[in-house]
């Protein structure tokens, strides 16, 4: 771990192949299978481009091109493991004080939140892989955070893998359907895994009609889904970010339910469930109108990744820090280390 070189893993996905063509002539599987031969010779054997191109009888352009396909495929992880004591240390008394496995990305203060989300979000995509395999059932709350980490997605090959809404998107304005669904197709796509949409209200007019859905039989599937997560991937919620999250700007809440909110003292969110400091939340009143994952079911599920980007957010966190929420947690180093500092 004091080294500063990158570690480079390879996964063998397929064996061989005895038959080179060009680039633009191979189908997908041969691709694949060429990518994985060209990352073998580059990163184990330590061959230039050229000497690849011309044992894999391509060009210097294939090879590069083979070599991105093996990063983007996750067959190629590279892992810089940095000898800079500082972020092991903050992430150490993170997981001694909060009982978390913490997850530091370095971030430069010169960027803006929009884009520290993004490099935030390009980190959790690449541990989701080391998270979420074949038989295992991962949740997911949509939000602008997972939005961001779905489009940094890499595949991985699972089988019998499934990828549910946590809740509902829809409003008055919009179903909520393209927006969550989107989101989700990435996932789906990235694991080649089935996909549970969950077509509901974010909000309901009245908590009663909400009571006499959940005993239908369809919403009943997709709840028992959503009860038995291997993973769940979530975002905050945050009334002030900086990077505002799309419940609070895209017509979920009226005024009268964000006075409701600031009556109950809530600092945040997760899939669309408000809860306090202390991290309470079950006599939250705007929480018997929402679809959201019941907070003490979420709690079931082993490994729970919360993904957080901004010092903004520190409250919505240590909230949910409070109620036991995470597991995982995958943030910025500048706001883990103002984690430690905040009161």
């Amino acid at each position: 771990m004091g080294s500063s070189e990158p570690e480079i893993l390879i996964r063998d996905i397929a064996h061989s192949c005895n038959t080179f063509v060009m680039y633009q002539e191979l189908n997908e599987t041969s691709k694949v299978t060429l990518s994985l031969r060209a990352a073998q010779l580059y990163y184990q054997q330590d061959l230039t481009m050229e000497a690849i191109g011309t044992e894999l009888n391509v060009s210097r352009s294939s090879v590069s091109r083979l070599l991105q396909m093996a990063r983007d495929r996750g067959i190629v992880e590279i892992k810089v493991h940095t000898p800079d004591e500082a972020p092991r240390r903050i992430a150490s008394e993170i997981n001694d004080r909060f009982g978390v496995n913490a997850h530091l990305v370095p971030v430069s203060d010169a960027i803006s939140p929009v884009e520290q989300l993004d490099r935030v979000s390009l980190s959790a995509a690449r541990m989701l892989s080391g998270f979420f395999g074949s038989n295992m059932t991962m949740g997911v709350a949509w939000g602008a955070t997972t939005s961001a980490v779905s489009r940094h997605l890499t595949r991985r090959q699972t089988s019998d893998s499934r990828i549910v809404q946590l809740n509902g998107a829809g409003n008055d304005h919009t179903t909520g359907v393209t927006y969550s669904g989107e989101i989700l197709r990435r996932f789906g796509e990235a694991f080649s895994a089935v996909v549970e949409q969950f077509p509901v209200p974010a909000f309901f007019d009245d908590s009663d009609t909400k009571s006499i859905l959940w005993r239908e039989r369809s919403i009943k599937r997709t709840l028992n889904i959503q009860g038995s997560l291997d993973v769940a991937l979530f975002g905050l919620g945050a009334l002030h970010a900086e990077v505002p999250s799309h419940v609070y700007t895209a017509g979920y809440l009226s005024q009268a339910d964000l006075d409701s909110l600031r009556d109950d003292n809530v600092v945040g969110d997760i899939a669309t469930v408000f809860y306090r400091p202390d991290g309470s939340w079950e006599d939250v009143k705007l929480n018997r109108r929402s679809s959201g994952l019941d907070l003490d079911v979420l709690k079931r599920a082993p490994r729970r990744v919360c993904v957080v980007s901004g010092k903004s957010r520190i409250p919505s966190l240590q909230g949910a820090l409070a109620g036991g929420f995470i597991t995982d947690l995958i943030i910025d180093d500048f706001s883990a280390a103002s984690l430690l500092t905040a009161n």
